[in-house]
């Protein structure tokens, strides 16, 4: 039996979800549509389906973080100091420095659930 992808998008799971649309909505200066509050919220980024929900009752601890998980949410931008700009007017600067890689310039920060941002200029 064969099956066809049809879309793949990244998910991110927060108790208080509401925090999670909010931030990404001040960051990306967008507005999400789908948009349902407390439950889902989709915001489309340059070909990324970015979605935000909040986990069931009978799922909040599969989806609760001991530890920084090994996934991030990488994001490139054009303009690597603005995107630190307006993560610090969030309230959520960069913890470390600009580092230089093979593929350019990047920096880590942390959305409000603490997922990993890798932000990223070439």
């Amino acid at each position: 039996m064969t099956f066809y992808l049809s879309a793949a998008f990244v998910t991110l799971a927060a108790a208080d979800s509401e925090k999670l649309v909010q931030f990404y909505a001040q960051f990306l200066q967008l507005e999400p549509h789908p948009y349902i509050p407390n439950v889902y919220a989709e915001f489309q980024v340059s070909g990324l389906r970015l979605g935000i929900f909040k986990p069931k009752a009978s799922h909040a601890e599969e989806f609760s973080q001991s530890d920084r998980a090994g996934m991030s949410l990488c994001l490139e931008v054009t303009d690597l100091e603005a995107a630190i700009d307006r993560l610090k007017k969030l309230g959520y600067p960069p913890p470390g420095e600009i580092i230089t890689t093979s593929h350019g310039r990047e920096i880590y920060a942390y959305d409000p659930a603490e997922n990993r941002l890798i932000l990223h200029q070439k």
